[in-house]
């Protein structure tokens, strides 16, 4: 019988001129394999990039998209309230158009004394109504002629105007806002044919000086 020695182990045979790390193939160059990245994980790194950039790419898309949109509302909105003011100052405008002669008869009728009583309450409830809706009365004597707004029924020269003049207003134009309702019907005076400007105004200064400094 064969006595095994205690403390030994047997060895596995190891060829003649192989170095130990021949001998034991599990412990070839360990670091080699642990400091090198999977190919997988590099794959997957990349696949996850690029689904990135897309999304990033969909997102400014969406954004710029949303952002039409948004001012394309915007605007449809100022058109419907542009349009909803202008239809309101249109029918307004019609409604007191209409008015305009019950207008006309109120103010001869403060022109003669004859706005008294209970017409007269009634007469300043109507105006008072009208000015509300926006209604504005314009034309007085003495203002230059502006055919914009004016309406010449008569006309006339004179010696004491530099230009065009109103000198009668026959019926007050009306307005809302910058809209003319109706122009002022007026009697206009121009300058005397062959009179220059500048000699009716030095004649009208001196008539008035001479006015001024005339002892009583």
């Amino acid at each position: 019988m064969t006595e095994e020695t205690p403390g030994f182990e047997e060895k596995p045979d190891v060829p003649s001129g192989a170095t130990p790390d021949d001998a034991d193939p599990k412990a070839a160059s360990p670091s080699t394999e642990e400091g090198a990245a999977p190919a997988g994980d590099v794959n997957q790194t990349a696949g996850l990039t690029a689904q990135l950039d897309q999304a990033r790419s969909a997102l400014t898309e969406r954004t710029g998209d949303l952002q039409r949109l948004q001012a394309e509302y915007q605007n449809y909105r100022r058109r419907v309230e542009r349009d909803r003011v202008t239809v309101k100052e249109i029918a307004v405008a019609g409604l007191l158009s209409e008015l305009l002669p019950v207008l006309d008869d109120v103010g001869r009728a403060r022109e003669h004394g004859e706005l008294v009583g209970g017409f007269k309450s009634v007469a300043e409830s109507l105006e008072t109504v009208v000015a509300k809706l926006g209604l504005q009365q314009f034309g007085k004597e003495g203002e230059p002629f502006d055919p914009t707004i004016h309406e010449a029924l008569m006309h006339s020269y004179a010696p004491d105007v530099t230009e065009t003049t109103c000198v009668a207003i026959l019926q007050p134009g009306y307005r809302i806002g910058e809209r003319t309702i109706r122009p002022a019907r007026v009697a206009v005076a121009e300058p005397q044919p062959g009179a220059s400007p500048a000699a009716a105004k030095e004649e009208k200064i001196d008539d008035e000086e001479s006015g001024g400094t005339e002892e009583v």
